[in-house]
């Protein structure tokens, strides 16, 4: 049987339990008394404190305070001198000692939690159970029914006697409150009322005669102690059977927590804390720093505080103190136990030390930075590397490039066991002097091993599923990551100083699950929407709209004079030899028609699907998302999609080079006109203020009134700047390929006028901008439209953390929400109505990927049976047809006891098929809400 700490290591299950005040003295080797901890001239630990070495073992192995007994020889003598047990140092992070409180205190988890346990278990509110446990209200501890009637009588008696006694006729009527108050309080009473102390002085002497009063966390104890757990078990069965709505649910729950306390044997008076457990000193160390001073854990401060306080208590306990001082002292022995086990929920909030804020045992538990989100579970892992990321054009979809110093660091165990297989180095240290001197068998080796070997790929924060894939490494000179362009979008990356992580799968089986289910070829839809994540974007669009444009001299040619080819190959051999240009305008036989094209829409449809040629247009961002759409839709394989996206990015970037765009300040016209448009505005706006100034008009409609000239300038001043753009100036290339998230609103602050902008709240300032960024702002101009753009940037980073958190807790709530089942068989269905669509999502994306309720008839003709799932072409069909409504299976009406069945969740939206067994769709739902 294995001891000490080696029988913690091996366990198959933790249960966490309320210790019993007997529980905490057996795990306690010793009652600490004093506050002090270290003394500060021989640096030995204080009799009875914080770090006694009789109490929590001693400082250095096998030797005891006084030095009497050293070496292992004596291990388990109990030192006569010093009384400190010769035994390993290792002890002072297993043993504890304990406080004994002068009274008792209320463990803050218990009445501050939610929900308060105390408060359920007692039936009243956890507000009047903090106001007993802080002394500002007064608890009925004791109840004899038979003798209230005696005390009531009593009461009325003595208070009908000073009213007969009393002469002046407003003392009479104050005494007649006070009886009909009194009567009131007196007869209300009963076992576990709360009375405030108004309450408590007004009926205190006849309370006496029936019942006893008590504040404080003693009075929730005793309390607490009368609790029958059977009985009330008993009872609450009975109304729960018994009741339905608020009381029932209520029932419910207290019933549960009453039945968790009597299955693990849990007496409820344990809530109150009568001694206080110490934690062993190793886990609350206090270190030496340069200079003699000394930095020590939060706990201790927290500790001595307790320790001072509760010794006050116990003195002014002794000496008989006033009742005022002693409730004082008690509650602030309860305020520094809260501070102690739980600042973030003590009712002073968090303790200071200086400027610092003391961390409690909670704050070292819970939380991001806690004990289990920091150190277990966000451990660092071997095998992994951590880089900037830079733009990799030439990769493929599923590749990376991974710097070769870092992919030798993350292979390195790999690339020593081939060392010493080859026989380059006999024995581990000589073939680590050769891995070190970097020969050329060494990177040969590396990039044996690096082939189909796949790594992990991951950008923080992890909002979904797309922000880890895997991907085929390919070895790279320099320190960056090198990342593919198109992957992005699902890892939310830019290339502005953005760092990835590399993580790499070592075992059969990860390494098999990469490549199966990880890889980002295998990952081509976002799972929030179905929608693709690699489509081309940026140069990319601007390189094939640049390919497949028309410039304004080629539309106006006449129809005889293009040249004419019998093939595609025909008109890009042509190209290539010079005898035509790119965007010249020519007629070439595509199939069994003559088209009129040019040779960059030939060279575009080359690399395009059979299913998506001959496509004889421009190509911008939104043709170019359509074409990768259509073909994850129709193509028989994945490979077909990534090669295209491939060969587009291909093109892209080889025609935006070979266009020669680039954007000068010079490009942004500033219309001659807008002297004159800004001067018709100002006359306008000056008749307003003059009308409003002979009373003709309100103040909000002389706002509203030049708020709708300027509105109207600015809208005049974005169309004369968006028409003084020639179709091939660049600014207007970009803005209309898409290739840039920028709109006209942006070219209209260039060139136009900046316009109307709004203050931090989020109200529009009447001042119109006029300056273009073209021109420059006025310092007045400037500061006025910065305030507005701060907000933004503040309310963006404030935005993030939320949604961060958010997916946190969406993700606790929907956790087990699996697909259990293929069909729960329910007849329950939700209408989807064509009247509720949206700009955004339109009544056939609503349907498609859901399983029909009903046969769908067109025309009184079944197009679609029960229980069919809806795809993209079928909902078309219904949205074409007029079909206004169609009843469908919904995850709301499933009936499925655990998770939700298949046919009522519909299609995978991240796979584009029906949804597969044990898929976790509720952590699916809550990212993608979170994302």
């Amino acid at each position: 049987m294995p001891s000490g700490l080696e029988a913690f290591r091996e366990f198959d299950s933790l249960r966490i339990k309320v210790a019993s005040p007997e529980v905490i003295k057996e795990w306690s080797y010793g009652e600490v008394t004093k506050p002090e901890t270290i003394n500060y001239r021989t640096f030995k630990s204080e009799k009875d404190g914080l770090f006694d070495e009789r109490i929590f073992g001693p400082t250095k192995d096998y030797e005891c305070y006084c030095g009497k007994y050293k070496k292992a020889r004596f291990k388990g003598i109990i030192c006569d001198k010093c009384g400190v047990e010769v035994t390993s140092k290792r002890v002072r992070r297993e043993r504890m000692g304990h406080i004994s409180l002068a009274s008792p205190v209320a463990h803050i988890w218990f009445f501050r939690g939610i929900p308060s346990l105390i408060s359920i278990l007692l039936g009243i509110s956890s507000r009047d159970v903090e106001g007993v446990i802080y002394f500002s209200r007064y608890l009925v501890t004791e109840f004899d029914r038979d003798k209230r009637g005696s005390a009531l009588e009593k009461f009325e008696r003595e208070f009908n006697q000073r009213i007969k006694q009393e002469p002046d006729p407003a003392n009479k009527a104050k005494i007649l409150d006070a009886k009909r108050e009194g009567l009131e309080i007196l007869k209300g009473v009963k076992l576990f009322s709360v009375l405030s102390e108004r309450e408590t002085e007004l009926a205190m002497p006849y309370l006496k005669e029936f019942s006893e009063v008590m504040m404080g966390a003693e009075a929730i104890r005793r309390a607490l102690s009368l609790v029958d757990l059977g009985k009330i078990s008993t009872q609450l069965r009975k109304v729960v059977q018994d009741s339905r709505g608020e009381r029932g649910i209520w029932a419910r729950r207290r019933l549960r927590i009453v039945e968790g306390l009597k299955n693990a044997g849990i007496e409820p008076a344990w809530f109150i804390l009568t001694v206080l457990p110490v934690i062993p000193p190793d886990l609350r160390p206090m270190v030496q720093l340069e200079g003699g001073r000394f930095a020590t854990s939060d706990l201790n401060d927290l500790y001595r505080t307790v320790i001072n306080r509760n010794n006050r208590l116990r003195q002014l306990l002794e000496l008989g103190a006033p009742e005022i001082i002693v409730r004082n002292e008690k509650r602030m022995l309860q305020e520094a136990v809260d501070a102690l086990i739980d600042s973030s929920k003590a009712r002073r909030g968090k303790v200071r030390r200086g400027k610092k804020t003391l961390r409690s045992f909670a704050d070292l538990l819970s939380g991001k930075q806690g004990r289990f989100r920091q150190n277990l579970l966000g451990k660092r892992v071997d095998y992994s590397g951590r880089s900037v990321i830079v733009v990799g054009p030439h990769l493929n979809l599923n590749q990376v490039g991974i710097p070769r110093e870092m992919a030798l660091e993350l292979w390195k165990p790999h690339v020593l066991r081939e060392i010493l297989l080859r026989g380059y180095a006999s024995n581990l240290r000589s073939a680590k002097t050769y891995l070190d001197e970097r020969s050329d068998e060494v990177w040969e080796i590396l990039e044996q091993l690096v082939v189909d070997h796949p790594v992990l790929l991951n950008r923080a924060p992890s909002l979904h599923r797309l922000s880890i894939l895997g991907f085929y490494p390919v070895l790279v000179s320099g320190s960056a990551i090198q990342l593919h362009p198109n992957v992005c979008s699902g890892f939310a990356a830019d290339f502005d100083g953005d760092a990835m992580a590399v993580h790499l799968p070592i075992s059969k089986r990860a390494i098999a699950e990469v490549k199966a289910l990880m890889i980002s070829t295998n990952n081509l839809l976002r799972p929030a929407t179905g929608e693709p994540i690699a489509f081309p974007n940026k140069e990319q669009v601007l390189g094939t709209y640049y390919l497949t444009s028309i410039p304004p001299e080629e539309e106006a040619r006449k129809e005889e004079d293009f040249k004419v080819f019998g093939s595609e190959q025909e008109a890009t051999f042509a190209y290539d030899l010079g005898k035509i240009s790119l965007r010249e305008k020519i007629k070439v036989y595509v199939g069994e028609q003559v088209l009129v094209t040019t040779v960059g829409r030939v060279i575009l449809n080359a690399v395009l699907p059979d299913f998506l040629r001959f496509y004889n247009g421009q190509v911008g961002a939104k043709e170019a998302k359509d074409f990768i759409s259509q073909a994850l839709e129709k193509a028989e394989s994945s490979q077909i999609v990534v090669d295209l996206v491939d060969s587009i990015k291909r093109l892209g970037f080889h025609y935006a080079t070979y266009s020669g765009v680039s954007i000068s300040v010079f490009d942004g016209i500033v219309p001659s006109e807008k002297a004159k448009v800004l001067a018709e505005a100002e006359k306008k706006v000056a008749e307003i203020d003059q009308n409003f100034r002979r009373g003709l008009i309100t103040d909000s409609e002389r706002k509203e009134l030049s708020r709708v000239v300027w509105s109207g300038a600015t809208s005049t001043l974005d169309d004369l700047a968006w028409n003084a753009l020639s179709d091939e100036n660049p600014i207007k290339l970009i803005v209309s390929s898409g290739a840039a998230r920028a709109s006209r609103d942006q070219v209209k602050q260039i060139s136009g006028m900046r316009g109307h902008v709004v203050d931090p709240t989020g109200k529009m300032i009447e001042m119109p901008i006029r300056s273009n960024y073209r021109e420059g702002l006025t310092s007045f101009e400037y500061f006025v439209g910065a305030r507005g753009a701060r907000k933004g940037l503040v309310d963006t980073a404030l935005r993030t953390a939320d949604a961060g958190y958010l997916t946190r807790r969406l993700v606790d709530v929907a956790q087990d929400v699996l697909i259990r089942e293929k069909d729960c068989k329910t007849k329950n269905s939700i209408p989807l109505a064509k009247e509720e669509e949206t700009f955004l999502i339109t009544f056939a994306k609503r349907l498609t990927g859901r399983i029909s309720a009903e046969d769908v008839k067109v025309h009184g003709k079944v197009v679609l049976e029960k229980n069919q799932l809806i795809s993209a072409a079928v909902a078309d069909t219904f949205d074409k047809a007029g079909i206004t409504e169609v009843k469908i299976r919904s995850p709301l009406t499933c009936e499925s006891l655990h998770g939700i069945c298949a046919a009522c969740y519909g299609m995978d939206l991240g796979r584009n098929k029906p949804v597969e067994m044990g898929t976790p769709v509720g952590v699916i739902a809550a990212q993608s809400i979170g994302e």
